[in-house]
């Protein structure tokens, strides 16, 4: 492989990098929030837990537990292109 295209292999591994904090960083505010959520959930009454307030904040905690998922699925990927990448250049 010749330099050129080694250097422009090196700038997207850099592009990864910056991208996987970015996605890091949304996956911890997301964390927050789904345990902010989690907390108000578990100290509702019984009562309350059942209505409607009570399903919606069950759905939306769902919801965030499944973007952090897929949140995790991204950066393994991500993580993986970039090992390919270091190997790429070897």
């Amino acid at each position: 492989m010749n330099n050129g295209r080694r250097k422009w292999i090196n700038e997207q591994y850099t592009k990864l990098e910056d991208l996987l904090t970015q996605l890091e960083e949304v996956k911890s505010t997301l964390e927050d929030i789904k345990s902010e959520e989690e907390d108000t959930y578990e100290g509702m009454p019984d009562n309350l837990k059942e209505s409607e307030r009570g399903q919606t904040s069950q759905n939306a905690i769902d919801e965030l537990d499944n973007a952090i998922s897929s949140l995790d699925d991204a950066i393994d990927n991500l993580n993986n292109s970039k090992d390919n990448l270091e190997s790429a250049v070897e």
